[in-house]
């Protein structure tokens, strides 16, 4: 399998504490991979060692087959963009200010903001419906609208990688889907590779050609949503008895959770 990311024996730490220990994961180039697990397990704490926005404690992360602390940060900056969790933008800031920020890292001292730069913008702001929008400040916005407008500064970068973690957060049932179809669009037209969080299993499912499982630190599982999304896998990951079927609009795996009230019913 190609990857766009490869690590081996990946320690990560927070103040000498290893939230990720020894991993090794593939992540296919070209493709959708969802990481998905609980809270606590790692997946946002992986996402920032892909991005090289943490310093591993031990291992190696390869980009493109090449070991990512070798490359000069503009190069990585050319390379991938980053939606953190709960992102924060300096007070005042218009929504195309921040569009703006993700072309500083294809611009240099002799070449300033350009008319590509102008149309990569426009073209992001326009994809998450953001247009009308440009103009206000950041803060003036609602949670939901905030989170497209850091998502069309992701796109507005035009890298052949996005990393984000959980582009869903505050948004409406309506406008999930809409991010989840856009970016499964770019992933389709234009071959970019997608790594993102997801909480939903159902819609990683949907939307993934590739799940890692992730439980305190380790991988669980990783492979196709066939492979991967068991009831084992939810039991073991999530703590959680569930029934695995077939989604009936897209046939691949669904989860339906199984609650204790349930279990305790039927047992009656």
């Amino acid at each position: 399998m190609e990857t766009a990311f490869t690590t081996r024996k990946l320690t990560l730490s927070y103040d000498r504490t290893a939230i990720i220990r020894e991993l090794n994961v593939d992540i296919p180039i070209h493709r959708i991979t969802a990481l998905v697990g609980a809270n606590g397990c790692g997946k946002s704490t992986l996402l920032k060692g892909l991005a090289r926005l943490l310093k591993p404690q031990s291992g190696i992360v390869y980009l493109n087959g090449t070991a990512i602390a070798q490359l000069a940060t503009k190069e990585v900056a050319k390379q991938l963009g980053m939606l953190p969790q709960s992102p924060i933008a300096p007070e005042g800031l218009t929504v195309r200010e921040l569009v703006a920020q993700g072309r500083y890292p294809h611009q240099s001292w002799f070449q300033q903001w350009s008319k590509e730069d102008e149309q990569f913008m426009e073209q992001a702001l326009a994809m998450t419906g953001m247009t009308e929008l440009g103009d206000r400040p950041l803060d003036s916005l609602s949670g939901g609208q905030r989170q497209r407008a850091w998502i069309a500064m992701a796109l507005a970068q035009n890298t052949p990688i996005l990393l984000l973690d959980e582009p869903t957060t505050f948004l409406d049932l309506a406008h999930q889907i809409e991010v989840l179809d856009l970016l499964y669009d770019l992933n389709q037209t234009r071959g970019q590779t997608i790594v993102m969080v997801l909480h939903d299993l159902n819609q990683a499912c949907r939307y993934a050609d590739y799940l890692v499982a992730m439980k305190q630190g380790h991988i669980y599982a990783q492979g196709s949503p066939v492979e991967v999304m068991t009831g084992a896998m939810v039991r073991e990951v999530f703590g959680l008895e569930s029934r695995i079927v077939p989604d009936p609009v897209t046939g691949t795996p669904m989860c339906i959770p199984i609650s204790q009230r349930t279990l305790v019913r039927d047992d009656l």
